[in-house]
This record gives structure tokens, C-alpha cells and sequence, in this order.
């Protein structure tokens, strides 16, 4: 089902409590239904998926149909049309709203093949003053998503300013991974439905305050994952919740410098930076695995990794 388009709505105004105090103003665009949506994909789509985000030829449960195994992160892509619809309906201005963080739940593991149903909404508006943070929420039987899209201009409406970032976690990191980036990755990634042109184009990199054209933030997120599940011995595809802030772009070719703590059987904590400057912050990522010989989560011992 295709979203109706919205009207403009009217400027949200705080309101005073029966002791006074301003009560914050709620925008018109919490709780706004985004629609219902099949998606179909294949085995194909899925495979070329892994492939983008950095799966071997070699990691044939990831890359070769009779072994194939989906990973999670495949699902956002699926899911792209709900922040895509969001902007169509004139809640921002699209040519300068970016992807500012992104969660995922996984509630049960992706078929090889198949239709997924999902359903997506408005969960809620953050006023950041002269920005604004839209949590775009997706959900079906498989997963639950939310994307975090700040967009400037679009504040100032009175409302709470939502929750802050989460800090780098205290003391040396446990383990340090190294991941590469390559040239062609953001232009086989945008193949998969995010084909916004900042991505391929020059000239709309530029517009966008960038240099050259830059990897999209799930991109670069999933390809941290890989390494993530292999520090603890667990399988990419049992990946069960990921959350993280993406703080500034990722050229294709970029080397990212990865530190990782120890959260406990099954998580992790992420920070990734390139040349120095953080990209991703405030990474978590969970995986179902069972503590014990084979999976030994909870001893990481400092060590650099190369990846």
C-alpha cells in the first residue's frame, strides 16, 4: 500500500500545564503511518548483498545458494522505501537530511528466498532546536528497524530533544580489527535500493558538502559486523540486535581502524574511525552464540586483526 501524501501540517506549539510549566509540543509527524509494503527478493539478491558488504568467495554460506545462510542487515535493505517515503511526503528537506543512526532487532532469521510484509511508522520527533530527528520505525515478523534521520531546519517546533549519544566506553579497547573498504563498493551497494546519487554522482556528492562520492552508512555498518562476529566466534548471520551514530562519511577505499569491547557472552561494543576520525560511534552488536571453548566471548585478549 502506497502512502497517502500529506497536507502540510500545522507548526506544533507548546502548550502550559495546569502548574505552569511549558508542556513540550508534540510534531504532526509523530505517529504517522508510512504504509504497508511487500518486498520479494531472491537468493541472487541476497548473495549480492553479502558480497557488497565484504563476504569472501570463500564464505560459501554467505555467497553460494546451497549453503546460503542471510545476514540480518540484508533486512534494511528491504526496508529502505519507509524513510524514503517519509521524505517524499515533504517531512524534511531531502537534498540535506542525512541517516544519523540506525537499530536493528532480529526476531527471527531471513529465508533464502521469499516476500516479507512490513509496516512503518513515525515512532517519534526530536526537536534539536534547528534540526530534527525523525525515528523512522519498520517492523514485520522478522525484525524491528528504526532509522534516525536528523534534518536540519526542521526543529524548533517545541518539542523534547530526545535522548543524547552514548559515550565511548571507559579504558583500552580489548581488541583492535582492521577493515578494509574497496573503490566499487559504494556503487554496487546503491544497486541493492538506496540509489541516492551523492553515492555514485560527483557532482551530487559535492552538493551534499562532500568531496566525492561516499559508502553509505548501513554499508559500512554491516561490513563491521563481519569481523565483529568472528572476534567471538559466532556466525554473521546470527547477528540479534545492532545499534550505532554514523559520524562522518566513509570513502570507498577507506581503512577503518576498529576497537572493540567485550560486552559480555554474545556482545559487543564498537567504535570505527578513518584517518583518526571516528565514523561509526556508539556500535553495539549481539550475537546468539554459546558461551564456552568454542565461542570464547569472554576473553578477548588485545591483539590486532586484519581483515
Amino acid at each position: 500500500m502506497t502512502a497517502t501524501p500529506a497536507t502540510a501540517a500545522p507548526a506544533a506549539s507548546a502548550e502550559a500545564s495546569s502548574s505552569g510549566a511549558a508542556v513540550p509540543a508534540v510534531s504532526p509527524w509523530r505517529g504517522r503511518c508510512l504504509g504497508t509494503r511487500t518486498v520479494s527478493y531472491t537468493e541472487r539478491d541476497a548473495i549480492f548483498y553479502a558480497l557488497a558488504v565484504g563476504a569472501r568467495a570463500d564464505d560459501l554460506d554467505l555467497v553460494f545458494e546451497e549453503r546460503l545462510r542471510v545476514l540480518p542487515t540484508f533486512a534494511l535493505t528491504l526496508a529502505q522505501w519507509a524513510p524514503d517515503a517519509l521524505g517524499a511526503l515533504g517531512a524534511f528537506d531531502i537534498t540535506t537530511a542525512v541517516h544519523g543512526s540506525q537499530r536493528l532487532t532480529v526476531r527471527r532469521p531471513l529465508p533464502r528466498s521469499g516476500e516479507l510484509s512490513m509496516t512503518a511508522c513515525v515512532a517519534e520527533v526530536w526537536d534539536k532546536g534547528g534540526a530534527a530527528v525523525f525515528d523512522v520505525e519498520v517492523e514485520s515478523d522478522h525484525f524491528l528497524a528504526t532509522w534516525s534521520l536528523f534534518a536540519p531546519g526542521s526543529g524548533g517546533f517545541g518539542g523534547e530533544r530526545g535522548p543524547s549519544g552514548p559515550r565511548r566506553p571507559e579504558g583500552a579497547a580489548d581488541r583492535r580489527l582492521s577493515v578494509a573498504t574497496h573503490p566499487e563498493q559504494a556503487a554496487q551497494y546503491r544497486l541493492l535500493g538506496d540509489r541516492h546519487h551523492m553515492h555514485i554522482d560527483p557532482e551530487a556528492a559535492r552538493a551534499a558538502g562532500m568531496p566525492r562520492p561516499f559508502l553509505h552508512g548501513l554499508c559500512t555498518l554491516a561490513a563491521v559486523t563481519l569481523p565483529a562476529a568472528g572476534v567471538l566466534g559466532a556466525h554473521p548471520a546470527d547477528l540479534t540486535e545492532l545499534e550505532a551514530r554514523f559520524s562522518a562519511p566513509v570513502f570507498p577505499g577507506d581503512r577503518l581502524a576498529v576497537d572493540a569491547w567485550d560486552e559480555g557472552p554474545g556482545g559487543l561494543r564498537l567504535e570505527a574511525s578513518a584517518y583518526g576520525h571516528p565514523v561509526l560511534t556508539g556500535v553495539r552488536t549481539r550475537f546468539a552464540v554459546a558461551p564456552g571453548p568454542e565461542n570464547p566471548s569472554a576473553a578477548l585478549a588485545p591483539a590486532e586483526g586484519d581483515l
